[in-house]
């Protein structure tokens, strides 16, 4: 009898674990799924169903169906959409060329293992860790009409955020500033992650550093270059903290992000129209998002 309890004993322990671990498992996986649905699927239904309504958002009473009225009125009678659409390109191509290639060029000087590279990697990756907002406040330094660096060096009167000729451009130069130490520190851990026999048996065969790094190095750096492409266009479409503190998105600055934001939180209060200019936004990321992700499943069954 004693032999038979204890050989019984460990079968009741193997089943309470199971049970538990079924609990646990149930739970990890449970919990975010209820989150993401609650904080990121219900919002963006809602957004969706909203944006076929007109609704002032105060009263359920005063909600009126209005059908596709608000993605034509955006097309065809609103000012700011077609101006902040190719504001938002612009930002784009300027992100993926010039902060994108500085990027680039700076991972390949750090990886050298250069004296002090340490301390350059952590000054040029330190704007990174700032507040876009922070960084328009920051660049008013040097763009500031009365006090600005370049006006005192230059000795012109330039309005660097006013005028609507040039502001986007200064926003971007600033924009590119905290971008640049991102994308280096990207490419950074891509160049160290490279196996070392590729480069010597490049140098075996005699090609330049330079043929090395496009020919063989750059290729097999083909998922950091992915990832690049895809938080460049993610950051083009969600730039909206420099610009808002700068004047609100207005003057220049038009983007779809701050449209987005003077329709739903402004004077305005048209959340039917701001949720079609949401769901603008979110399709559009949306395609860029499914094609890398396409990608990406894609080389995995490879």
């Amino acid at each position: 009898m004693a032999t038979a309890t204890r050989r019984r004993q460990p079968r009741r322990v193997e089943k309470k674990r199971g049970t538990r671990d079924r609990l646990v498992i149930a739970a990890m996986v449970g919990v975010p799924t209820v989150l993401v649905i609650w904080l990121v699927w219900l919002p963006a239904l809602a957004s969706v169903a909203l944006s076929f309504t007109k609704w002032n958002g105060f009263k359920l009473s005063t909600l009126e169906w209005v059908g596709t009225k608000n993605y034509v009125d955006i097309a065809t009678i609103y000012p700011p959409f077609w101006p902040a659409i190719r504001h938002n390109v612009i930002w784009l191509l300027f992100l993926f060329v010039l902060p994108t290639i500085l990027g680039i060029l700076l991972a390949v000087v750090l990886d050298r293992e250069m004296r002090g590279s340490r301390f350059y990697q952590t000054a040029f990756y330190l704007p990174v860790v700032l507040s876009m907002a922070l960084v328009g406040f920051i660049w008013q330094l040097f763009y500031s009409t009365d006090q600005g660096l370049i006006n005192e060096l230059t000795g012109a009167n330039v309005d660097w955020y006013g005028d609507p000729d040039i502001n986007l451009w200064s926003v971007l130069v600033a924009t590119a500033w905290r971008h640049t130490g991102y994308i280096m520190l990207l490419y950074l851990a891509g160049l160290k992650g490279v196996d070392a026999s590729l480069r010597e048996a490049a140098a075996v065969d005699g090609a330049s550093e330079v043929k090395t790094f496009f020919n063989v190095i750059f290729p097999v750096m083909r998922p950091i270059n992915l990832i690049v492409i895809v938080i460049v266009v993610i950051e083009s479409l969600r730039a909206f903290d420099i610009v808002w503190i700068i004047n609100k998105g207005r003057n220049g600055l038009e983007l779809i992000s701050a449209l987005v934001s003077q329709n739903v939180i402004g004077e305005a209060t048209r959340y039917g129209f701001g949720s079609a200019l949401a769901v603008i936004m979110m399709v559009i990321s949306s395609v860029f998002i499914t094609i890398y992700l396409r990608i990406v499943f894609k080389e995995e069954r490879r």
